[in-house]
């Protein structure tokens, strides 16, 4: 292991059990389970930070917090877009190998079909050459009756070959026939993943630029008390689900995989968020979870949700490092467990992987690739 992914690796136990986990920026703001915690206080507060600068027309806390939670539903719709855009494109890729695998069945079909035909052919040749006469009117025109039996018996052969040949090029045609339908139905899959490819794509991009201009709206001072908002309510989140004991009974280790995928994972704190990423130098939530698990050697599916669907499922109590936290009831969030409280992910479009409060969302279970 190198020294930078060692020292990611330690940093992120480290951090795990300090204060700066809890308030981490990027996570996201909702309330953890198993118990939700109750919606953010919108009362005013005497943080220094909190205070409207004077001078320009304030934006109050309450309008600030309004703020917050209309881009935690627009950037997790942005997530749900990105899954589905995600998964379109894996289904492309699949449909488009087995488009090329019929393709290449039904050339090899086609040519095997052409030998049987020339194969029948020759057969039917050789038998016209002998005049295709019946074996009773062989056995009178022939001088020798031991010559005709060992003529007729190589005949048999041959007719038995020829019916043989007959059978093969039937099967080979119907082969062919059903190698065409699925080549139809793939492309029809294709085209239809194409379409929800295009729509999930643009979807993302809508509400990725809403949240955008919603946060642009905003002063400077006011946007860096929103930041401060969005750290409050995820202290408040992973402070309520360490509270509730969790913890208690989380004392397993990695298993050999497990590190190898936290060693991956941990290695890209810092790198930008980009929805349909998965790397090198960009990830979204899932493209980082999955090639942190196929860099220790385990494929697991492309999305959060195929993840959740797929993947053997762990209660929290039992989680280990390495283990997938899948977030929000409609599985659209997942990120890494790393211990001791502390999860490592790609949160949302202008932030960077990072690690925060395992308990900061609301985790709708657990997954364990291997």
């Amino acid at each position: 292991m190198g020294s930078g992914v060692r020292s990611a690796t330690t940093a992120a136990m480290a951090l795990a059990c300090a204060a700066v986990i809890l308030s981490a920026p990027g996570v996201a703001y909702a309330a953890p389970t198993p118990t939700p915690a109750p919606a953010p206080s919108t009362a005013p507060t005497t943080d220094p930070d909190l205070t409207p600068a004077p001078g320009a027309t304030p934006v109050s806390n309450e309008q600030l917090e309004a703020v917050r939670e209309d881009l935690d539903t627009l950037y997790h719709d942005a997530a749900v877009a990105t899954d589905a855009y995600n998964l379109a494109e894996e289904r492309t890729e699949q449909q488009s190998t087995q488009i090329v695998g019929l393709a290449r069945e039904i050339v090899e079909g086609k040519a095997r079909l052409d030998k049987l035909k020339e194969r029948t052919g020759a057969a039917a040749r050789a038998q016209y050459r002998g005049g295709g006469l019946p074996d009773e009117a062989r056995l009178v025109l022939s001088d020798d009756p031991q010559d005709f039996l060992e003529g007729a018996g190589r005949a048999r052969q041959g007719a038995q070959a020829t019916k043989g040949l007959l059978a093969e090029m039937r099967r080979t045609q119907q082969d062919l026939e059903q190698y065409a339908r699925d080549a139809a139905a793939q492309w029809k899959k294709l085209e239809a993943n194409r379409e929800a490819r295009a729509k999930a794509k643009k979807k993302v991009k809508e509400q990725i630029a809403a949240a955008e201009k919603l946060e642009s709206a905003l002063q400077k001072e006011e946007r860096k008390r929103l930041a401060k908002l969005e750290q409050q309510a995820a202290r408040r989140a992973q402070t309520t689900w360490l509270d509730s004991g969790v913890l208690d009974d989380i004392s397993r280790k990695a298993s050999a995989r497990g590190k190898k995928a936290v060693e991956y994972a941990t290695a890209q704190i810092g790198k930008p968020y980009e929805w349909g990423a998965e790397g090198p130098k960009t990830f979204d939530c899932s493209g980082l979870t999955s090639q942190a698990w196929a860099a220790a050697g385990q494929g697991i599916p492309r999305t959060s949700q195929e993840q959740w669907k797929q993947l053997d499922r762990v209660a929290v109590e039992a989680m280990r490092p390495g283990d997938l936290i899948i977030y929000n009831s409609d599985a659209s969030h997942v990120a890494m467990y790393l211990g001791d409280g502390a999860m490592v992910h790609a949160p949302r479009p202008g932030r960077t992987v990072t690690i925060a409060g395992a308990g900061s969302m609301p985790i709708l279970g657990v997954v364990r690739p291997g």
